[in-house]
C-alpha cells in the first residue's frame, strides 16, 4: 500500500504536471469572477492589500482580511500546485516559529507579534497570486500602461507571461534529450528514490545552461520580428496607445467588487476596534 502511495506521489510530481498546473494558473482562468475584472481595478485592489497590511498591528483586523483575500483567491480558482507553493513559503518563512514557539513554552507575549507577521505576509502574498492569476498578459500591460507606466516595461511585463510556455516546452525537451543519452538508476527500494532523486537534481542543473542559451535565441528572433512589424513607432503614437486603451471599461460587475471590498475594510476595522 505504502508503495502505490509513493508510486502515485511520483508520477503526479512530474514537468507534466508542474507545466499544466502553471500554465492553468497563468492562462486558464478567464472565466473566473476575478478573471472579468477590470485590470486597472485589481492593481488598484493589489495595491492596497500589498502595502496597507505592513502598516497594521491589530490581529483581528489582519484575521478580516486574511478571510477576504482568502475569498478572493478562492473565486480566483488558483491551480493547487500555486497553492502548495504558496503554504509552503508562508511556513518556511513565518510559520514554522509560531508552532515552535506554541510547543516550547511559547506566551501571548511571543505568539502574537509571530502571528501578526504570519498573517501579513499571507495577505501580501495570497493578494499577488489572486490579482496575477487573474490578468493575462495583454490586460496586465494595457493596466500597467494606463496608469503610466513605460510602454517597453509594460510590454516586458506582458512578454515574459507569453514566453513562458516556450520556456516550459523547451524545458521538458532538453530533460527529455538528456534522459535518452542517459540511463536513470532504478527505483527500488530506498536507496534506489533517492539515487532517482539525486539523479533528477543532476539533470535539471545540466539543462539550465541549453535552456538559456536556447531562450537568447528564440528571443533574438522575437524581436527581429517585432521590430520588422514597426514595434518602435508603435510603442511611441499616442493614437496606438489610445487604441489599446479603448478595451478597458469599469462595468457594474467592478463597482460592485470595489464596493464589497470597501464595505468589508471598513468592517474589519469596526470590529477590530469593538473587540
Amino acid at each position: 500500500m505504502k508503495e502505490k502511495l509513493s508510486e502515485s506521489i511520483f508520477d503526479k510530481i512530474s514537468i507534466d504536471y508542474i507545466r499544466n498546473q502553471v500554465l492553468k494558473n497563468a492562462y486558464g482562468n478567464d472565466d473566473t469572477v476575478i478573471a472579468r475584472l477590470d485590470p486597472r481595478v485589481l492593481l488598484i485592489w493589489y495595491c492596497f492589500f500589498g502595502i496597507v497590511p505592513w502598516f497594521l498591528d491589530n490581529v483581528v483586523l489582519l484575521i478580516c482580511l486574511f478571510l477576504f483575500v482568502a475569498a478572493a483567491a478562492y473565486k480566483a480558482k488558483i491551480a493547487p500546485l500555486v497553492m502548495f507553493v504558496f503554504c509552503l513559503g508562508v511556513f518556511s518563512q513565518t510559520g514554522y516559529l509560531l508552532i515552535v514557539s506554541l510547543f516550547f513554552g511559547g506566551n501571548a507575549e511571543t505568539i502574537v507579534p509571530v502571528l501578526i507577521m504570519t498573517l501579513k505576509v499571507a495577505i501580501v502574498s495570497m493578494a499577488s497570486i489572486t490579482v496575477f492569476s487573474g490578468l493575462d498578459p495583454d490586460r496586465l500591460a494595457n493596466g500597467l500602461l494606463w496608469f503610466g507606466c513605460p510602454e517597453r516595461l509594460s510590454f516586458s511585463i506582458s512578454f515574459a507571461y507569453r514566453i513562458l510556455p516556450i520556456l516550459m516546452e523547451e524545458f521538458q525537451n532538453i530533460l527529455l534529450s538528456y534522459r535518452m543519452r542517459g540511463k536513470a538508476p532504478k527505483k527500488k527500494g530506498i536507496s534506489g528514490k533517492i539515487k532517482y532523486l539525486i539523479y533528477q537534481v543532476k539533470v535539471i542543473i545540466q539543462a539550465f545552461y541549453p535552456l538559456l542559451l536556447n531562450t537568447a535565441k528564440r528571443s533574438r528572433t522575437t524581436v527581429e520580428a517585432l521590430e520588422l512589424k514597426g514595434y518602435r513607432y508603435a510603442a511611441s503614437n499616442k493614437e496606438v496607445k489610445r487604441m489599446k486603451l479603448s478595451s478597458l471599461k469599469i462595468v457594474k460587475h467592478d463597482f460592485a467588487f470595489i464596493a464589497i471590498s470597501v464595505v468589508w475594510v471598513f468592517g474589519s476595522i469596526g470590529m477590530s476596534v469593538t473587540i
